[in-house]
């Protein structure tokens, strides 16, 4: 299956490098180019791509603007950011306003290639400079032990039960479902229903939206 990408950046040169790295990958297609955010809301109404790797800062309407109103009209397309800044307002306004992944400019081709596939199949992913600092933000390190917790999750959010807390951690670090249960050592279904627990009661409804309530 191809994946149709829509390019939002205001830096010339950073499209036009974007687009011919993009187009070199057999299952990505480059069905448009953005200068800004009110361009890209425009584009996305016209023809909706499986995937918008959106800039944040851009004059005019900027990315995180651009990504509510897509996210909110589009929910089925999957905005990925792109961009210089790694500070945590970026990354939880981005996330807020529903981006699936957040990448800094350091990121390769491969990265980049292989976070669009995994966005546009609806995971949420983030780079390793990003990660770290969400998992900063949830004040423990990743852990990998039997049954790891997560205490900081808990404290901030007593309604959930501890399994539950544990899940959000890695739901906020990024990890798939599968991972997750590897982790975890649960069945994948069974994630999949910790996760649903999770979001009803935190009254969100996707990954980036539970990973921007861990960041407040």
């Amino acid at each position: 299956m191809t994946i149709r990408v829509l390019v939002v950046d205001d830096q010339a040169i950073v499209r036009d490098g974007l687009v011919t790295v993009l187009s070199l990958v057999p299952d990505l297609e480059v069905v448009g180019e953005a200068a800004d955010g009110a361009e890209a809301i425009a584009m996305v109404e016209g023809d909706p791509p499986d995937v918008v790797l959106m800039d944040l800062r851009m004059p005019g309407t900027d990315g995180p603007t651009a990504t509510a109103a897509i996210t909110a009209t589009h929910p089925e397309v999957a905005v990925l950011v792109l961009t210089t800044y790694a500070d945590d307002e970026s990354i939880v306004g981005a996330l807020r306003a529903g981006a699936r992944g957040y990448l800094t400019k350091d990121a390769g081709r491969a990265e980049v290639t292989t976070a669009v596939r995994a966005v546009a199949s609806g995971q949420t992913t983030f780079d390793a400079q990003v990660g770290a600092r969400l998992v900063a933000q949830l004040g423990a390190a990743p852990v990998a032990s039997e049954h790891p917790t997560a205490p900081a999750v808990r404290d901030r959010f007593p309604e959930l039960t501890p399994r539950e807390a544990d899940v959000l951690e890695r739901i906020a670090a990024g990890r798939t479902n599968p991972e997750i249960a590897a982790e975890l050592f649960l069945t994948v279904p069974t994630v999949k229903s910790y996760v649903n627990q999770v979001f009803a009661k935190l009254g969100v409804r996707s990954r980036s939206e539970a990973v921007a309530r861990v960041l407040r």
